[in-house]
This record gives structure tokens, sequence and C-alpha cells, in this order.
């Protein structure tokens, strides 16, 4: 497997950690029978956020980065108020 193979690779494996963040939250919304969004959410979004921003760095693409750097911030922001104001039905 060539250097572009594997970046391509790693940008899909980055992209699928994103996306799965998706099912995350349906998956605990259809257990619960109402809209929430559990703390493995935020961990998705910020694992794949990472890995998409490497990604984004290495093609150097400005607009995904800059897109991606906002977006972890705001993960990052949203995960830090769940565990410091720990509230059981944030975290489910």
């Amino acid at each position: 497997m060539d250097n572009d193979s594997l970046w391509l690779a790693f940008g899909f494996f980055g992209q699928a950690l994103f996306s799965g963040r998706f099912v995350v939250q349906w998956l605990a919304s259809e257990r619960k029978k109402r809209s929430v969004i559990p703390v493995l959410f935020w961990y998705f979004s910020i694992l794949g956020g990472i890995t998409l921003l490497i990604y984004a760095i290495h093609k150097n693409d400005p607009v995904f980065i800059f897109g991606q750097g906002i977006g972890l911030l705001i993960y990052f922001r949203n995960l830090y108020l769940i565990l410091r104001y720990h509230s059981p039905e944030l975290s489910e």
C-alpha cells in the first residue's frame, strides 16, 4: 500500500469515526424513546474531528482545517461542561 493510499484510508477512518457519532446518538434516542445526546457522541466527535483535522492538514485544505478546528473547540467545550457539571440526563 503506497503513502497516498494510507492517507486515504486514514481519512476514511476519521470520517467513519465522525459518522459513528450519529449512529450512537440515534441508538441512544431510540432506546430512550426521546432525543438524547450521550457522552459517547462527544468522544466520537473529538476522535473523528482530530483524525479529520490531521488528514486536512496533510492535504493542506484550509477550508477543511478551519471547519474541523472550530468544530473541535465546540466538542471539547461540550464534553468539559458535561464532565464538570455531571448531569445523569446529559450523559445517558
